[in-house]
């Protein structure tokens, strides 16, 4: 395909995200505007993390395909999690939840993005609020149209 990440270790454990990600031999890239878990037809936003995130990794995967590329050719994304955070974002009981669900998800349409494999690079942020306040997460992502 031409896209290979590189693992990242912190002390001798690996991370379950990489360094970052390399990309030959591509013709384009394709730039999602955040994806987040509001119905397209209402415009509502769906109840709870996990439905929010299943319409965002959803809404993703179609937008993609729409634009010429896939699950497969994601070379960075990027997550905005609602807080508040006691600790770690990574830890909070809202990612876990959307993490799960998303790896629920890459597992049956995209194996390769899971986190227990070789996902591409990414970044959680915390953040205080979304555009509406019902909303819990909103992805952003970068693809690369292949040459095929």
């Amino acid at each position: 395909m031409g896209k290979r990440t590189y693992p990242l270790y912190h002390g001798d454990k690996r991370m379950p995200w990489p360094k970052g990600t390399v990309v030959k031999d591509f013709k384009g890239l394709v730039f999602l505007s955040g994806t987040e878990g509001r119905d397209e037809k209402t415009d509502e936003v769906v109840a709870g993390i996990e439905a929010q995130t299943r319409l965002c990794v959803e809404k993703i995967k179609s937008r993609l395909e729409e634009m010429g590329s896939s699950l497969e050719n994601i070379v960075k994304i990027t997550y905005y999690v609602v807080g508040p955070f006691d600790g770690d974002i990574a830890n909070s009981p809202l990612w876990v939840k959307a993490r799960t669900v998303r790896d629920q998800f890459f597992k049956e349409h995209c194996p390769d993005l899971c986190s227990d494999k070789n996902p591409v690079a990414s970044t959680l942020i915390g953040v205080e609020r979304l555009d509406k306040k019902e909303m819990l997460i909103e992805v952003d992502v970068i693809a690369v149209l292949l040459d095929r």
